[in-house]
This record gives C-alpha cells, structure tokens and sequence, in this order.
C-alpha cells in the first residue's frame, strides 16, 4: 500500500475535489473527510481493485482523480486554512485589531493585502467588485483609499457579536460573492505563493527543514507570525546548543516554542499549540484534534 495522503479529519479544498470526484451528491460536497467521504472511498477501492482502506492514499488519488497527487503547497494551505478558519470567501470583523479579515489565509485590512487584492480584482476585471458590493462598492474603494484610522473606525461600525467577529450586511455577502469568483480564488492563491509559501521555503533552508511538516510549519509561521523573529532565532540556537539533536522533530519543537515565546502574550499559548501541533505532526488547535498523517503531511522529505 502506498502512503495515506487523505483521511478522516481533514478539510478544505482538496477534500472538496475529491468528493466531487466520488460524484457525491451536491449536499455532501462539504470539504470535510468524514464517515460518508470514507465509505464513498471505500467503495471506489473496492471496485477498482485497490486496498479498501476508507482512505486515500497515493493509488487510490492517481486512480481516483486522474492527476497529480497535491503539492506539499497546497497541503499545507489546506491545514493553515483550516487553523485560520478560512476559505476564500469568508470575511470576518475585528475581532483582533486588523479591522476585516477576508479570504483563504485571513488577508487583513490593516496589513494592507485585503485592499491590494480588491484594487487588483478591479483592474483586471472591471465592474466585479461593483457586482459584488452593489451600491457599497463605492464607500468600499473611499475606505480603501482613506487612512488607518478611518479605515479601523470604519470596521468597528460593522463588524457585530460580543468579539466583533461577524461583519455586518451588505459586506459579509458582499465579500463572500466576490470570493467565489474564480478568477478571485486564483489571485489569492498566487499572493499565497509569492508573499507566503515562497519565503517559508527561504526560512526551511535558513533552518535547515526538510521534511513535508517542516514545510508546513514554515508556511504556518510567515501565515500566522510573519517571520521568525532575531529573538525568537536566538532562541533556537540556544535551545539546540544545549540539548543537542540530530532528529528534525526535536529543531520543529524547538522552533515552534520560540515563535511562541515571541508573540503576543494575550495569544502565545494558542500560538503554541498550533505550532506544536504541526511540529509534532497531531494535537489539538481551537478545540479540534488534527493528525497531519491524514492530512497529506509527514515525517517524509520535501520534494
């Protein structure tokens, strides 16, 4: 049997493709690996001569799908998609300072990506924003053109709930049309590339990561942190000179806990487990278990 690469607990847009591609009815095709996506999987093995595992595994995508099995990319974006919460239509409030958070890895408001996309989506195709917002889409270009502190007064004024997570109407909706455009998905999936996936590559070789979860834990930390900070670097080189170690898990947990140490206090233990959880390939992030095994991501060399 080949390696798993898909199992039971993992979610996002990869596991939507391959339900789609079990031909499961519109209503199951939820992105979400559970008892019905591994009995349909279970079902293609049968019928196909494979080993009737529920899961899928290197065999059973090729077989299956009639393509390449997904990059490393792409199965890490999928779990940190996943940790963030996110798909590329969601957009949320202010619920941590950053005003509106939108799209498949939270682009922000306040890191300035949400507006840089926006303008970009106008650009190469003119009047979608306009479908999109409607009548709003005018006050959306003047917010996105005006200073940080109309910009946050702006998002406080519609963003609802107790922890001011849900954006109000017309820009949830307006927001969620615009992110189900697929030009819209592909132009987010190429600034993940370029300002995210690209330099996690620079800080693996910098660190000398060199597995599928190192990767990830890479992507995860330029997705969530921005970067490994000079103290945080530090850190690990103390940590690994005095404990010395050969194996990758132990540099991933000693990284992992020097992001952590790094971060915003009001946030450092959530940003612990998540690391970790990734460092050590399973564990518990806002209150799910993950097993990166079924994820596609594993103690095996990036290729």
């Amino acid at each position: 049997m080949s390696r798993v690469l898909f199992s039971r607990g993992a979610q996002g847009g990869i596991v939507r493709r391959l339900q789609s591609g079990l031909n499961l009815p519109p209503a199951q095709i939820d992105g979400q690996y559970g008892g019905i996506t591994a009995q349909a999987v279970t079902s293609f093995q049968t019928s196909n001569g494979l080993s009737a595992t529920g899961e899928v595994d290197e065999d059973t995508w090729v077989k299956l799908m009639q393509a390449p099995i997904p990059e490393v990319k792409e199965r890490a974006l999928q779990l940190t998609a996943a940790f963030e919460g996110h798909g590329f239509s969601l957009a949320e409030g202010n619920f941590d300072g950053a005003g509106i958070t939108w799209g498949i890895i939270g682009f922000t408001l306040q890191g300035g990506e949400l507006g840089r996309i926006v303008k970009q989506i106008e650009a190469d195709h003119p009047g979608m924003v306009g479908d999109a917002f409607g009548d709003s889409a005018s006050q959306l270009f003047e917010i996105l053109d005006a200073g940080w502190a109309e910009q946050i007064n702006f998002a406080n004024s519609i963003s609802q709930g107790v922890s001011k997570g849900v954006l109000a109407e017309p820009w949830l909706s307006g927001f969620r049309r615009l992110g189900e455009q697929p030009v819209v998905q592909q132009l987010q999936l190429a600034i993940v590339d370029k300002d995210y996936f690209e330099p996690a590559l620079l800080t693996a070789s910098r660190f000398n990561l060199n597995t599928e979860l190192g990767i990830a834990l890479a992507f995860d930390i330029h997705v969530q942190n921005g970067s490994i900070p000079a103290a945080a670097a530090q850190q690990i080189q103390e940590t690994l000179a005095g404990h010395p170690s050969d194996s990758e898990q132990d540099l991933r947990i000693a990284i992992a806990n020097a992001v952590a140490d790094s971060a915003v206090e009001a946030f450092r233990e959530d940003v612990r487990q998540r690391k970790l959880t990734v460092a050590t390939g399973s564990g518990q992030v806002h209150g799910g278990t993950y097993v990166l095994r079924n994820w596609g991501l594993a103690e095996l060399p990036y290729a």
